[in-house]
C-alpha cells in the first residue's frame, strides 16, 4: 500500500506539471472567466490523470509488460483553437504519422508528424491555411490492465516539443515557423499487434501574423487524435 501510495502521489504531481504547461505560458490579458475555465479543465485533467496512471483495479492489473520495441501509427481527429487562437484559425480535420520507441516498458519515445487542414479566419475570404507539426516528446506508460485477457488497456501521458508550420495552400505567401510544446494524456486499447490509440494534446506554440508585420505572441489549442497502432516484433532482450 505504500508504494501504491507513492506512484499515486507521482502521477498526480508529474501530471500537474505537464497539463499546466500551456496555461503557464498563455496571454496573462486573458478574461477572468476564461482563465477561470482554463482552470478549472486543467484541475479536472489532472485528477483524471492521476486515477489513469495510479489506479488498481481488482480484476487484473499488471505491472508494464514487455513491450515491442518499436510501434507504428496512423491517427486522425481535430485540432481545435482555444482563446484568441479561434479568432485566426478554424477547426481543421489533423492527419497525423507517429513511430514510438520503448526506451524500457515504462518509457517512450514518441516523434509526431502532423498535417491539419484550417482556414485563416482573419484573412478576407477566409484563405485554406495548412498547419504543419513536427515535435519528439517522451511518454510514461503505466501498467497494462487485463494483461491475462484478449483485450489490454495501457494508460499514459507525455511531453515533448518541437515546430509549428503555417503554409497558405494557394496564396504566393511565404510560410511562418513556430516553436511549440504540448503535454498529452490518453491510453490504447490493445488487441494482440494492434492497438487502438486515443491521444488528447494541449499545445503551447509561437505565432506570427501571417500576412503583413506584427509581434509575435503564445498561442494554444487542443488536438483529439485517434488511430490504429501495429507493434513491430523485436528479438532484442533488456
Amino acid at each position: 500500500m505504500k508504494g501504491l501510495d507513492s506512484q499515486r502521489r507521482f502521477a498526480y504531481h508529474t501530471a500537474h506539471r505537464v497539463l499546466t504547461m500551456s496555461i503557464s505560458s498563455r496571454d496573462a490579458s486573458l478574461p477572468r472567466a476564461s482563465r477561470a475555465r482554463g482552470e478549472h479543465l486543467i484541475g479536472a485533467s489532472v485528477i483524471a490523470a492521476a486515477l489513469l496512471l495510479s489506479a488498481r483495479t481488482s480484476t487484473a492489473q499488471t505491472p508494464a509488460s514487455r513491450p515491442t520495441r518499436i510501434e507504428l501509427r496512423v491517427t486522425s481527429g481535430a485540432l481545435v483553437p482555444t482563446g484568441y487562437q479561434r479568432n485566426s484559425l478554424k477547426d481543421a480535420q489533423v492527419t497525423a504519422a507517429q513511430v514510438s520507441w520503448f526506451v524500457r516498458p515504462s518509457l517512450a519515445v514518441t516523434g509526431t508528424f502532423a498535417w491539419a487542414r484550417s482556414r485563416d479566419l482573419a484573412t478576407a475570404n477566409t484563405p485554406k491555411l495548412d498547419a504543419f507539426t513536427s515535435d519528439v516528446g517522451v511518454e510514461a506508460r503505466g501498467g497494462q490492465w487485463f494483461a491475462a485477457r484478449a483485450l489490454t488497456f495501457s494508460p499514459f501521458m507525455g511531453l515533448g516539443g518541437g515546430a509549428r508550420s503555417y503554409n497558405y495552400r494557394k496564396l504566393d505567401v511565404d510560410a511562418t515557423h513556430n516553436l511549440a510544446g504540448y503535454g498529452a494524456i490518453g491510453g490504447e486499447v490493445g488487441i494482440k499487434r494492434v492497438g487502438l490509440r486515443l491521444e488528447v494534446r494541449d499545445y503551447a506554440t509561437g505565432f506570427r501574423p501571417l500576412v503583413g508585420g506584427g509581434t509575435s505572441d503564445v498561442r494554444n489549442d487542443v488536438v483529439i487524435m485517434a488511430g490504429l497502432g501495429f507493434k513491430k516484433h523485436s528479438a532484442s532482450h533488456d
